[in-house]
């Protein structure tokens, strides 16, 4: 599906299907992060799994394909911008983001090909195969059960899953 490409994206120099980048966990909403990061790179520095690289404009963001994400804090404790953190609070929201596992079309499970590596790579054990007639089974991404820890997303020999 293909959305349409925005004024501002087009001005931009961005013509193909843009999605928002995945910040850091705990990032302030879209504008204040933008608004307030420092871009300096300690976010980077810290990550103990180096899962958070520079993105477009300089900005941190989620790299899965180089590991899965611990919500360690280290991220947070090193943003000198405050970008990152729980606000007035001391204590994190119930989840750093609201994103969850994807599995597209590409999946070799999906195509009758014996794969459960996401599944076995899910610690939260969100990612389950139901048996089809005939013996094959298709993942299924338990929303709910989700943490988005990107786990899943590297071990993947098809890069069928991902995090939105």
């Amino acid at each position: 599906m293909s959305h349409p490409v925005s004024r501002a994206s087009l001005l931009r120099g961005r013509f193909g299907d843009v999605h928002e980048p995945l910040r850091p966990p705990w990032a302030r909403p879209e504008s204040t992060f933008i608004d307030t990061c420092t871009r300096g790179g300690d976010c980077l520095r810290a990550c103990p799994e180096r899962i958070i690289v520079a993105g477009r404009g300089g900005f941190p963001e989620i790299d899965f394909r180089r590991g899965e994400c611990t919500f360690c804090r280290a991220c947070i404790e090193a943003c000198p911008s405050g970008a990152l953190g729980f606000g007035a609070s001391t204590e994190p929201p119930a989840a750093p983001w609201m994103v969850t596992a994807s599995i597209a079309l590409n999946c070799l499970s999906t195509n009758g090909v014996t794969c459960r590596v996401c599944g076995d790579c899910c610690e939260a054990g969100a990612i389950r195969f139901k048996l089809l007639v005939g013996g094959s089974a298709v993942p299924h991404v338990d929303d709910a059960a989700c943490t988005g820890c990107g786990a899943c997303v590297a071990p993947c020999p098809v890069g069928a899953v991902t995090i939105d």
